[in-house]
């Protein structure tokens, strides 16, 4: 089983490396309860991805994981998300610009928030909104990932019931 700890030690490291152990690989059942939020995780390290995608199936969404930008294009036209979670190894600006294309590519809306994650460019602990429901963070712990997602999705939910 993948302890919290596990996540919270590859995101406070937020090197875009896979520190995880093989504990990760399982394979992770996702739910498919109708009204629950849809989170597409969209990293290069699998191990890293499979273990963001066991957490947040844990906190109890739908998760739908891709391991390149092209990857998360055809999920998200397959099965919109409410929101995408990127973080690929790379130059921050192209990283923007990946997460950006998948969201544009996709033809989803400014209403899907974009996170984009382990941005070495700010400090630990810093969220950053660069508009048009666009962020990037560079979370101290899986916790703070967390809170940021769920206030992001509460926002996304009480637009669309308005």
């Amino acid at each position: 089983m993948i302890q919290r700890t596990d996540v919270d030690r590859e995101i406070g490291a937020c090197s875009g490396r896979a520190v995880l152990s093989g504990r990760a690989a399982h394979t992770v059942r996702t739910l498919e309860t109708a009204g629950t939020p849809l989170v597409l995780v969209a990293h290069d390290v699998e191990e890293t991805r499979d273990g963001i995608e066991a957490l947040l199936t844990s906190d109890g969404y739908r998760v739908d994981a891709a391991r390149s930008e092209d990857d998360a294009v055809v999920r998200a036209r397959r099965r919109r998300p409410d929101l995408i979670l990127v973080s690929f190894d790379g130059v921050t600006v192209e990283v923007i610009l990946s997460a950006a294309r998948i969201r544009q590519r996709a033809k989803l809306g400014h209403d899907v928030p974009v996170v984009i994650f382990c941005v070495p460019i700010i400090d630990e602990g810093a969220e950053v909104a660069l508009g048009n429901n666009v962020y990037i963070t560079r979370p101290d712990n899986f916790d703070q990932l967390r809170e940021l997602i769920g206030a992001l999705l509460a926002q996304a939910m009480q637009l669309e019931s308005s």
